[in-house]
């Protein structure tokens, strides 16, 4: 069966906010195919079902923060309160508030991409701390190629894209 939401999609709108991975109101609401006052609403009903540790409100700081990271764009425009951002076990619980079939299918997809993003992160991990054993049992003349996979295991920058028009042969 094909995925409702690709994975790298959902991977995309997770973000590490107050040191927790989080995805938005705004985000999520998206993904549901609801309007995000409807979500927050909802949640607001069922407010005892989110505890601090599943749900934050930014403050205006963070927002400021995501508007200037994300640029001005239309998908800021309009909201008359800060956004709430939802920890892992905060999406899950959406699933019992918003009890549609799309809104499971999608919390499926979403906790996939959690669960990606964790194994991602403990691999990295893991694979620094056999590079750091492997440094320190073998003498100085491999430090060129400790320091060569050490580059390597750094993510690519992301490339800016050139405005215009490319002539051939320039």
């Amino acid at each position: 069966m094909k995925a409702l939401i690709p994975v790298e999609m959902i991977e995309k709108k997770i973000l590490l906010i107050r040191g927790e991975k989080v995805m938005l109101d705004a985000d999520l609401a998206e993904l549901y195919g609801v309007e995000t006052k409807m979500l927050v609403r909802a949640v607001k009903r069922n407010i005892d079902r989110f505890p601090a540790d599943f749900m934050i409100q930014l403050n205006r700081e963070e927002f400021e923060n995501l508007r200037f990271q994300f640029g001005t764009s239309s998908r800021w425009g309009g909201r008359r309160y800060l956004p709430y951002a939802f920890t892992e076990q905060g999406v899950a619980m959406l699933s019992s508030v918003l009890s549609s079939k799309r809104a499971v299918q999608v919390n499926i997809a979403i906790m996939r991409a959690f669960v990606k993003l964790r194994e991602m992160l403990a691999t990295h991990k893991d694979l620094a701390r056999k590079l750091n054993a492997m440094e320190k049992k073998y003498d100085a003349q491999f430090r060129v190629v400790f320091d060569a996979i050490r580059q390597l295991m750094i993510p690519p920058s992301p490339k800016k894209r050139k405005i215009g028009f490319q002539r051939e042969g320039h």
